[in-house]
């Protein structure tokens, strides 16, 4: 009878010892896949730690994202190389003594410069057949009441007169606000004059954000670029500086023409100021600044702007080696060889950034 018992005893052993190795591999089963499971764990400890220790913007994760000083450093010669292998758009224009634009000008008559170094033209075109994007900003604030009715009437026939089927042009309207009417670029002369026909008048002006957000949209566009503005000059509401607003018309190679409007020129309203920063603004994008008193004016304004638009010259080339770590490069052209060219006028923008601002 020993012998059976022993036996029954050795089984029960057997089953008990079978029952908690299983129960021991279930336990231990959810901590295999560590890799994966643990990592969401480790970043939430890790992110209560740096929370707990300094302030919430210190994380890795937001500190990847918020400190672009070092990151900027780190990318400045990979930026500085693909910049370098680009091509560089110079569109110019030269005129005579009395503002007549000069045609029939070789590549040899121009020599071309970036930061005073000799750079070679790689490419040279006359009257360049290159799409023309124009974005025609109207100020409809209180101060342009009387003039807007002329001012639409005579932006229409600029339209008419300069915008082929390649071309595109959007009108903008602003007052304390900036509204896009055509809802884009387009070519469709009906339904340009519409959208002209639609701006209604404001109050205050916000100048600066009107060259900001046309500038923004212009640098999705391919080919020539124009920003043409008609105001007076003044602006009193505008959130975006006249830095940024300049700097966002040169990352976007468009050349600014304005009209300024000015009914009375010995006004004690007048802003002289605003007027100032549109001219600067004018000459360093290339382009150009106009008066208008009247309505025959504006009508010559913008016969010249079309008549320049019709005589440029695109220069491009690849910039030779550095020799400057300014963020800003300088660009020069002068007329040479041809008859007269001591008396030429000769724009273009005046320079170009390496690395364009975040918007």
């Amino acid at each position: 009878m020993r012998k059976p018992a022993t036996s029954l005893l050795a089984i029960s052993l057997l089953v008990l010892f079978s029952s908690c190795s299983l129960w021991a591999q279930q336990t231990s089963a959810p901590t295999s896949p560590i890799p994966t499971t643990s990592t969401p764990q480790s970043s939430t400890q890790q992110t209560t730690t740096s929370q707990t220790s300094t302030p919430p913007t210190s994380t890795p994760k937001d500190s990847a994202q918020q400190n672009p000083v070092h990151t900027d450093r780190q990318s400045e010669p990979t930026t500085t190389l693909r910049v370098d292998v680009n091509l560089v758009n110079v569109f110019v224009t030269v005129t005579d003594a009395h503002g007549a634009p000069i045609g029939g000008l070789t590549k040899e008559n121009f020599v071309l410069m970036e930061d005073e170094q000799p750079q070679k033209i790689s490419v040279f075109d006359k009257e360049s057949a290159l799409p023309l994007s124009i974005g025609l900003a109207i100020d409809t604030s209180l101060t342009t009441h009387h003039d807007l009715p002329l001012e639409q009437a005579s932006a229409k026939r600029f339209a008419h007169a300069i915008v082929r089927p390649i071309d595109g042009l959007s009108v903008y309207g602003f007052n304390e606000d900036v509204h896009e009417f055509t809802h884009g670029y387009i070519s469709d002369l009906k339904r340009i004059d519409e959208s002209i026909d639609h701006i209604r008048p404001g109050a205050a002006t916000a100048l600066f954000d009107a060259i900001y957000l046309v500038s923004r949209a212009l640098d999705r566009r391919k080919g020539r670029k124009v920003i043409v503005l008609i105001t007076d000059g003044g602006d009193t509401w505008s959130k975006i500086s006249y830095q940024d607003a300049v700097r966002a018309a040169e990352e976007a190679e468009a050349i600014v023409y304005s009209i300024i409007v000015v009914p009375i020129e010995s006004s004690a309203g007048r802003e002289t100021g605003g007027e100032h920063a549109l001219i600067q603004l004018s000459e360093d994008t290339g382009g150009k600044y106009y008066y208008a008193t009247s309505a025959a004016q504006l009508d010559d304004a913008f016969r010249k702007i079309s008549d320049e638009l019709r005589t440029q010259y695109l220069l491009a080339y690849y910039p030779s080696q550095r020799t400057s770590f300014s963020e800003f490069r300088r660009i020069q052209v002068k007329v040479a060889g041809a008859p007269e060219a001591a008396g030429y006028r000769v724009r273009h923008r005046a320079g170009y950034y390496t690395v364009k601002s975040e918007f």
